[in-house]
């Protein structure tokens, strides 16, 4: 049964981001749906080579499943507007699991290929609906933490699941993994049944807002708005895409004997600080009121933590330096992660959640499938320590373009009604933001009526300014 939705004003009297109906099953939804998609994901390639497959018709099965997710990605934001969260989500949980069953019957490649293709229409359509929900549920000054917890969950499911589909496939078999896939798949359905009825917000014109000509900000394209958040997360994935794929057969081949423990623990390391991390930089953007500002700091920790990783392996250091190589990388792309998606909700109107979250969705996937490619390539020529090395310099090329991305934004016109303009309008926010007003000092003094809205003057402007007229909420 649903739970009781509540309009935008009384979300954010709310004292607690727990506080909000459905808030709980959309995390266990989220927990499970991304477990299905854990325990599958090792076992299919292993059953494939087992069954007799080529290594790429085991690789494709991975790479047809995020081709599916991608595409379905892109439609996920018109369907949220058009029949819902809650029946896109159960249908999304229900495609990731029950076509599992059909590898029971088959890994042959023709069978293996549609089941995994079905089961990334349901992956990719939850992914975007989560991200965007979570936006949609829980007070703003709370987005932050909500965002981190939603990545906990995530994290917890993958660490635990993960080795869970291959030792239990190991012991009993594989048709056991792909009916427990379908199972937890079923529970992410049932709990999503639980998510209060919603629709994503439908696009708005600049002719609903009740603001005289010479006041309106121009209208400016979403690409240029969340293209340096987008390339921040796709240059860390696109490396992570290359940790996931060659750590573990790097940690062996620099310790045969040590190697073998480690690989699948420095994985593990890897989620769990990307998971602690994520949610720790949500916590500081709820007291900022404000994302950002661990983005360049998180940048520059995954940078160091990969580029130790290619030093360790390409000059033999002890296997132990990795760890910390792992922490670095894992935790730096989880501020990341969360700092992305904040900033693209902030920056759009909330009309826009939906494509914030797809946007963010598409490069993440895109950027994992991107690198394990492109930079297994590079390891074929220049070994596992290349590959590395060349992730590293994606990273600063990620690190430049935020650094001129801060620089321009001092100057960027940008639209109304998104969330950074609508925590003003919460009392709780108003006091951080008299906070970030009083270091500005005479800045707080350019906004004109008459010149276009600047990001900064977002915060600075004063509502009770001649001639500004407080923009009506007409998304609650």
């Amino acid at each position: 049964m649903n739970s009781r939705a509540l309009s935008r004003a009384d979300i954010e009297q709310l004292p607690s981001m727990w506080k909000s109906p459905g808030f709980v099953a959309v995390l266990v939804a989220v927990g499970a749906a991304f477990g299905s998609w854990s325990l599958l994901l090792p076992v299919v390639p292993l059953a494939v080579l087992n069954n007799g497959g080529s290594s790429a018709i085991a690789g494709a099965t991975t790479g047809i499943f995020m081709a599916a997710t991608v595409l379905t990605q892109i439609c996920t934001p018109t369907a949220l507007r058009k029949i819902g969260y809650t029946p896109v989500m159960t249908f999304a949980a229900f495609m990731l699991g029950v076509p599992a069953l059909g590898y029971i019957f088959s890994v042959e490649p023709l069978p293996v290929l549609v089941v995994s293709a079905l089961r990334g229409i349901g992956f990719g359509a939850l992914t975007v609906a989560e991200s965007a929900l979570v936006a949609e549920l829980v007070p703003v000054r709370f987005l932050g933490k909500a965002s981190g917890m939603l990545g906990v969950f995530i994290g917890l499911s993958q660490m635990l699941f993960l080795p869970m589909g291959l030792a239990i496939g190991d012991r009993f078999g594989f048709h056991i993994v792909y009916i427990m896939g379908a199972v937890i798949a079923l529970i992410a359905a049932v709990m999503c049944l639980r998510i209060p009825n919603l629709k994503a917000a439908p696009k708005q014109e600049p002719s609903q807002y009740d603001y005289p000509e010479e006041q309106r900000a121009p209208q400016v394209a979403t690409w240029k708005l969340v293209l340096i958040p987008s390339l921040a997360v796709t240059s860390l994935s696109m490396t992570f895409g290359a940790v996931s794929s060659f750590l573990p057969a790097a940690v062996i081949e620099l310790d045969p004997g040590l190697g073998a423990a480690l690989a699948g623990i420095i994985l593990s390391i890897t989620g769990g600080a990307s998971m602690v991390f994520r949610y720790l930089s949500g916590v500081i953007a709820d007291r900022r009121g404000i994302p950002g500002t661990t983005m360049i700091g998180a940048q520059i920790a995954g940078l160091v933590g990969v580029v130790l990783i290619a030093a360790t392996i390409f000059n033999g250091w002890s296997v132990w330096l990795l760890i910390v190589g792992a922490v670095l990388f894992g935790g730096g792309f989880g501020m990341v992660q969360n700092e992305a998606l904040l900033s693209m909700f902030f920056r759009l109107p909330r009309s826009r959640v939906s494509e914030a979250s797809a946007i963010w969705n598409i490069a993440y996937d895109a950027g994992t499938g991107i690198g394990s490619f492109i930079l297994g390539i590079v390891a074929a020529s220049l070994a596992y320590s290349g590959a590395f090395g060349a992730g590293a310099a994606v990273i600063v090329v990620g690190i430049v373009l935020t650094v001129a991305d801060r620089i321009v934004g001092k100057h960027r016109i940008t639209e109304y009604n998104n969330t950074r303009a609508r925590l003003r309008q919460v009392p709780v926010a108003r006091r951080a933001v008299h906070g970030l007003r009083s270091v500005r000092g005479a800045r707080k003094q350019r906004a004109v009526a008459t010149k276009p809205v600047l990001v900064d003057d977002l915060l600075t402007r004063p509502t009770e300014k001649p001639g500004w007229k407080e923009r009506p909420d007409t998304d609650s």
